[in-house]
């Protein structure tokens, strides 16, 4: 079984062992949150939430790509790390970075174009509720691109299952339907690519 600690901090990370673990995977996962990035079709005058924002290795792209940035995550330490080196896209207007949860958004309804989140899902309470929030703050026709790891790959890595909970990407297309969301797809860059990026519309 992977280390608790190293799960906890993959979680919910905190203090300088938080960021290392932040950093690290920024590394790891650096395929996964380009092609995630390239999924949304930024746009200059689109508005962009990405939950979970961790290490934050999507957040120069979203914010070279898109008019307005806004990033939530359920870390303070994560959030304190953003807004000291985004201070200047803060500064112009472009950019935001809040404490929050998936399961409440600290949002208004249809506050959004596009959302993002990688390697999220096994955190959340319920994929449902998760998934309704983020219908919820995205305008109608917006998209949504949320990459993750699946259940068969991630079961290798014997993740402690009070802390990650493991799905398939059946299941994430299964609670975007139930939410109201259509056009999905299920992408990888290659067929045997090990992780999925599935994109949906509202």
């Amino acid at each position: 079984m992977a280390p608790r600690i190293v799960a906890r901090h993959l979680s919910h990370p905190r203090g300088h062992f938080g960021r290392l673990i932040g950093f690290l995977m920024n590394r790891h996962n650096a395929r996964m949150n380009a092609f995630a990035v390239k999924q949304l079709s930024l746009r200059p005058d689109d508005h962009v939430l990405e939950i979970g924002f961790g290490g934050g290795a999507t957040l120069p792209a979203l914010i070279a790509g898109a008019k307005f940035v806004v990033g939530v995550d359920r870390s303070a330490d994560v959030v304190g790390w953003a807004k000291s080196k985004y201070a200047r896209a803060i500064a112009e207007g472009r950019a935001e970075f809040h404490e929050g949860h998936v399961e409440t958004l600290p949002f208004e309804s249809a506050s959004f174009g596009k959302v993002c989140t990688v390697n999220t899902v096994y955190f959340w309470k319920s994929l449902e509720t998760g998934f309704a929030e983020i219908r919820r703050v995205l305008v109608q026709g917006g998209r949504v691109a949320v990459g993750f790891l699946p259940k068969d790959r991630m079961a290798r890595m014997n993740m402690p299952a009070d802390i990650f909970t493991l799905c398939a990407a059946e299941d994430v297309v299964a609670a975007l339907k139930t939410c109201g969301f259509g056009d999905i797809r299920v992408e990888q860059p290659q067929p045997d690519t090990p992780w999925n990026v599935i994109i949906a519309s509202c």
